[in-house]
């Protein structure tokens, strides 16, 4: 072996080992992840292809694809993701849009802003059961709640004495919980697309100004063309979370009349039917369902990267 052949594969052998010293502190890290993340999912999966209801143990068994098909012909799964693919869809663009004006709003500059955007990005950091009983109670109760002490405000100003006191849960269920998750996650929405608007290029739009350009053109043909990838962003990631959200559900209407998603049905069909192979089957539905959103959403953050680096 020559003299530079060795010192060549003297280097390979140093850099190698430079890069185990990198990766040695993080192996602890991704061996907690694995056992916590992935070998219940690999449970889950087994657990899907077989026959396993805790009231008949004995009957226990492989059926192959059965539960699959079982979920995707069940009348209430069937229903339940339609409730689901309703609610993610109403939330993401309803919260989308608001996020996208309160945006445009504190992108101005306005004294106490810094105290306004702390404001309102306090419904997101509120923990998502503890916002589902300040809807369902604070606000939503027929007897005592915020709406209708409004209404009765209102009515009696016109000097009428028996003011209207609906049931917002009871009349509007799916509307209820799809208000309660708006107001959480327009905070998100928003500040996605405040960190686009912050990245715009500023010297093009004040030469669009002093061209003529009004306020609209200006956002029709700038700021929005601009903003496309930061929607896309929000409303996929906002989709990942939304799909399976259980908290609002099941806190404001225990999945009654109506609002019972996909994670409600499986907790359902888990914790009080027992019958552990569908309820598998339908969360490993959900996982490949959150998948194929997620490469998407990564997809659209390195797009982002790149456009951030080439700049």
């Amino acid at each position: 072996m020559t003299t530079s052949a060795a010192t060549a594969r003297s280097g390979d052998v140093l850099r190698r080992s430079a890069d185990w010293a990198r990766r040695a502190p993080l192996l602890p890290a991704l061996i907690f992840t694995i056992v916590v993340t992935q070998l219940p999912f690999v449970v889950t999966l087994i657990v899907s292809f077989m026959d396993w209801n805790a009231y008949y143990p004995d009957e226990r068994g492989f059926t192959g694809l059965t539960n699959y098909k079982r979920v995707l012909t069940d009348v209430n799964m069937r229903d339940a993701i339609l409730t689901t693919v309703l609610l993610t869809v109403t939330v993401v663009l309803v919260s989308l849009f608001l996020g996208l004006v309160i945006a445009l709003l504190l992108d101005r500059k306005f004294i106490g802003r810094g105290a306004v955007r702390t404001m309102m990005i306090t419904p997101f950091l509120v923990v998502p059961v503890a916002a589902a009983l300040l809807w369902k109670h604070a606000l939503f109760n027929p007897e005592y709640g915020l709406l209708n002490g409004m209404i009765t405000a209102v009515w009696r100003l016109f000097g009428s004495d028996h003011p209207p006191q609906p049931d917002w849960i009871s009349t509007m269920p799916l509307v209820s919980v799809e208000t309660a998750l708006i107001w959480q996650w327009t905070p998100f929405m928003m500040l996605i697309l405040l960190a686009g608007l912050q990245g715009r290029p500023l010297d093009v739009i004040e030469a669009a100004r002093i061209d003529g350009a009004g306020s609209w053109q200006i956002f029709r043909y700038m700021t929005f063309p601009h903003l496309r990838q930061y929607l896309e962003l929000g409303a996929l990631l906002g989709s990942i979370y939304i799909v399976q959200n259980f908290d609002a559900v099941f806190t404001i209407t225990s999945g009654g009349l109506g609002t019972a998603n996909l994670p409600y049905t499986i907790y359902q069909t888990f914790y009080q039917a027992h019958d552990y192979g569908r309820a598998s089957a339908a969360g490993v539905v959900v996982v490949i369902g959150t998948i194929i959103i997620a490469t998407f959403a990564l997809r659209t953050v390195s797009s982002l990267f790149r456009e951030e680096t080439s700049r």
